[in-house]
């Protein structure tokens, strides 16, 4: 049976290196990051999640639930927590923020794999790289974060996926699917898409 799967987008970073202005609300070609991406996963997910300190910010996607981290300060791990939390699914597909081109082929393919898989995390693998803010967790991992994390062991998660049982999602590198991995993490980023 196919797991439901919400739609997760961490959208809790600091706004430091773009002049306050926080990633997921960068501009680009006209529209926000966060505008590109809901576009693409909206009809995918019949539950979408922001997760965020700042839910003043994400007021507009009143369709979504805004949720913020109930672990202060543990990152992208802690907002992977708080999503599966507040999650009503089987299973989380977290999207960093800050990814303005994702591929909806990619996603449904994603999908139907950890269908099949039978497995704690689905992770992307392309060229040898893995991305694990573009995967899917089963939410029976939220208590695992919780000691992971109470256990002093650090918050990144690819270190706390070394003890799970996870499978990779091999994505050919091709041009057109690296650029739907593409961060925006600096103002540089931003001069090959402005």
């Amino acid at each position: 049976m196919a797991a439901k799967i919400s739609g997760i987008i961490l959208a809790g970073g600091a706004a430091s290196r773009f002049e306050g202005t926080m990633k997921p609300k960068i501009i680009i070609d006209g529209k926000t990051i966060i505008s590109r991406m809901i576009s693409v996963i909206r009809d995918i997910f019949d539950e979408m999640i922001i997760v965020t300190n700042n839910p003043e910010e994400f007021a507009d996607f009143n369709f979504c639930k805004i949720v913020k981290d109930e672990i202060p300060g543990a990152g992208p791990l802690g907002g992977i927590h708080a999503a599966m939390k507040a999650s009503s699914n089987d299973a989380i597909f977290v999207f960093a923020g800050d990814m303005p081109f994702l591929s909806k082929e990619i996603i449904l393919s994603q999908i139907e794999a950890f269908n099949s898989a039978g497995c704690d995390v689905l992770i992307p693998e392309i060229e040898e790289c893995i991305e694990p803010l573009h995967s899917i967790y089963s939410i029976s991992l939220a208590e695992n974060i919780e000691a992971y994390l109470n256990g002093h062991h650090g918050n990144a998660v690819r270190d706390f996926i070394k003890s799970l049982n996870v499978q990779c999602f091999q994505v050919e590198g091709s041009d057109l699917n690296k650029r739907a991995f593409t961060n925006i993490n600096s103002p540089s980023d931003l001069y090959f898409f402005i």
